[in-house]
């Protein structure tokens, strides 16, 4: 079950009698995964973790989104990893949807229920088990190699949640649109931002936004309709929007309640020359 206000992935298969006409579709600029094509043959497992199964929602692709990769993690009662990265060069973002995710940043346990944030730096030691008796974790998991730069310094890890950040109001919008910031923008150690986006019924983004960040959107709550290039698509909760650089985007709140998505985005550094 979901808990309040995050969507949660409940796998299964369709049945036989259902129309193979959907939603998903891969274009030259964007991508959209619905929640009904994450079913149970398309979970993948990872070395080191035991009880675990994701979604493989985005992946480095040359000519596409090349930045940041991004999971919908599912942890059995019982399950976990004391190896969860492989790569020393990633860092990552944890938000978790449901259940109870006990982490454990070097010597610091923290104890994250849904809406629970963490940011890991690269070559952070850190662990992540579900001690509970019956209850799946689900987390979303966002990974970047991080780009250093001589002269600033790699950021700390930190935990926070979703109740603890203000969601402040873009401009004159009268707070139809707000976004919750868990990094200080004009903090350039950090490379990456993943941002909560809450529109109220009947919000939009009133300008086609066309710009250098790739963007990974899940969905945690509502619905809307999303212009992404030239295509109006309706999207709700548990979709997955994946752009790449430069794809015009924008979109209307549908209700009648709130639309809410965590929002990927590569930031604060030059672009690569070559």
């Amino acid at each position: 079950m979901s808990q309040p206000g995050y969507y949660v992935p409940t796998g299964g298969l369709p049945p036989q009698t259902q129309l193979l006409t959907d939603r998903a579709m891969f274009r030259e600029a964007y991508a959209v995964i619905p929640r009904g094509t994450n079913s149970d043959i398309v979970t993948s497992a990872l070395p080191f973790w035991t009880g675990t199964r994701l979604w493989v929602l985005a992946r480095p692709l040359s000519g596409f989104a090349e930045t940041f990769s991004q999971y919908m993690v599912e942890v059995s009662a019982g399950g976990g990893s004391d190896r969860p990265e492989a790569d020393p060069a990633a860092e990552s973002v944890l938000f978790v949807t449901s259940g109870t995710l006990t982490l454990r940043i070097g010597e610091d346990e923290h104890v994250l229920t849904a809406g629970g944030y963490a940011y890991l730096p690269p070559g952070q030691t850190w662990t992540a088990w579900n001690r509970s008796d019956a209850d799946a974790a689900h987390f979303q998991w966002i990974r970047k190699r991080y780009q250093r730069v001589d002269g600033i310094e790699v950021p700390e890890a930190f935990v926070t949640s979703d109740a603890d950040v203000e969601a402040v109001a873009m401009p004159d919008t009268g707070g139809a649109w707000r976004t919750s910031r868990f990094v200080d923008p004009a903090d350039l150690r950090h490379d990456m931002h993943v941002n909560i986006v809450t529109f109220e019924p009947g919000g939009c983004i009133p300008f086609a936004e066309t710009h250098v960040m790739e963007h990974g959107l899940y969905i945690l709550e509502g619905k809307a309709v999303y212009r992404l290039n030239e295509d109006w698509v309706e999207v709700q909760e548990g979709d997955f929007l994946w752009l790449r650089a430069f794809c015009p985007q924008a979109c209307y709140a549908g209700g009648p309640g709130r639309f809410r998505y965590l929002l990927y985005k590569d930031v604060n550094r030059h672009m690569p020359l070559g």
